[in-house]
């Protein structure tokens, strides 16, 4: 895998993620309590041997530099790396990224170095695990120019990705974006004798999406990216290899989730703290990396803790309830507080209490319900924050916002004593 170099795609703005990406980028939002989402491509490439990795990136990237500084540090003689590589003025051009495509054009002198082969192109916002070594061997197997990573899916599901047509070797035909109608999504439809020989079960899922994931020929991808002005892979590069070059898929059937939206990243997170989780965060073989903040454990009191994920440096005050909740570092939960389906983020810092005020986490007989609270809130004794009738699935209001149905208290939020939503 020396041979291989990656480029995390940073995203835009994350409108889709919004508040939460108010003051960070896509890559930087936490997940599980205890990680960021970039965490999760970096330790797939570091778990099958990729250690040249660079992250393309423009929007709110103060706070990603930062947990890439203090995460990801290499031995001085293995040649390893994480680094950044955000818009910026050249004597070429000057400007934002316009797309994918765009970002890693203009980033193109980072894969011309000698001793790269292959170029791994990743997005920094999926959640899932994968053996990228294996995805190789496919590749150089089928002598392919380009290979994608597919997952088979409904019919329903297909209406929400771009499908891809393929022959008996696996190399990719054709290519829609999302279609809609019965016809095209018949026309899509890959045999599911054939994808069953290949080891999956696929039941009803007889459709093959991409999952945004490339592995490019070096020379390949800098012949489809120099002097074109292609700006997006999966709408135009991707189509344009089909035509053009040899792009074969490699088949994927293990958990992936897209935490696109607030929606996505709150049931992705929820699932992670119920009984039997779809996603492993515990396995040896392949963990998943992230700063150690070397914090002491959480103390839990007299209170009671069900179906939740609860990460160290925090405590739990007595009568307490938590149920299915994610709550990351730093974080105090008061006494006879009720929380349920609910992520709370934590605290970058402990409260040192001197400023007065409300304190830092979850005060005294709060009720939270169905809520996302970001980093560092303030959240008074006898708060109320749930669903109710009325409300709008999407709308600002009282100090937080409203997404995809959530309830999200924006980072740095203060609730004072009795507020209620």
């Amino acid at each position: 895998m020396k041979n291989v170099v990656c480029l995390i795609l940073g995203g835009g703005q994350g409108t889709r993620l919004y508040p939460l990406t108010e003051h960070r980028s896509k890559p930087a939002v936490p997940l599980a309590g205890n990680y960021r989402l970039i965490d999760i491509p970096i330790s797939n490439c570091l778990n099958c041997g990729i250690d040249r990795i660079y992250l393309l990136t423009q929007f709110n990237s103060v706070s990603l530099h930062r947990h890439i500084r203090q995460t990801y540090k290499f031995d001085t003689f293995g040649g390893g790396f994480v680094e950044i590589l955000a818009a910026q003025q050249t004597a070429a051009g000057a400007g934002w990224y316009q797309g994918t495509a765009d970002a890693v054009r203009q980033q193109l002198g980072c894969i011309r170095q000698p001793g790269i082969d292959y170029v791994l192109v990743l997005s920094g916002d999926q959640l899932y695990r994968m053996d990228f070594a294996a995805m190789l061997q496919t590749h150089r197997e089928a002598r392919a120019d380009a290979t994608i990573a597919a997952l088979p899916v409904t019919d329903e599901q297909a209406r929400d990705f771009g499908v891809m047509r393929l022959d008996d070797s696996g190399r990719v035909h054709g290519f829609l974006e999302k279609p809609q109608l019965d016809s095209e999504i018949e026309m899509m439809r890959t045999d599911p004798a054939w994808i069953s020989e290949r080891g999956i079960a696929c039941g009803d899922r007889s459709l093959l999406a991409s999952m945004g994931i490339y592995l490019f020929k070096r020379d390949t991808l800098l012949e489809l990216l120099d002097g074109s002005e292609y700006t997006d892979f999966g709408k135009e590069v991707f189509p344009l290899s089909i035509r053009a070059r040899r792009v074969h898929v490699h088949l994927f059937d293990g958990y992936w989730e897209d935490i696109g939206t607030i929606r996505a990243f709150y049931n992705a997170n929820l699932a992670l703290a119920s009984e039997q989780p779809p996603f492993d965060l515990f396995s040896e073989s392949a963990p998943i990396f992230t700063r150690p903040r070397h914090l002491s454990p959480t103390r839990i009191l007299d209170a009671t803790v069900r179906n939740s994920m609860i990460a160290n440096g925090g405590v739990v005050e007595s009568g307490a309830v938590v149920e299915n909740c994610v709550v990351g570092i730093r974080t105090r939960i008061g006494r006879n507080s009720e929380i349920r389906d609910t992520i709370i983020m934590g605290a970058d810092q402990y409260d040192d209490r001197s400023n007065g005020g409300t304190p830092q986490g979850i005060g005294d007989g709060s009720l939270i319900r169905g809520a996302i609270i970001d980093k560092n809130c303030r959240i008074g004794r006898n708060v109320r924050i749930e669903p109710r009738d009325g409300l709008d699935a999407n709308c600002d209001m009282k100090g937080l916002h409203i997404r995809d149905g959530i309830i999200v208290v924006p980072k740095g939020a203060v609730l004072p004593d009795g507020w209620t939503l």
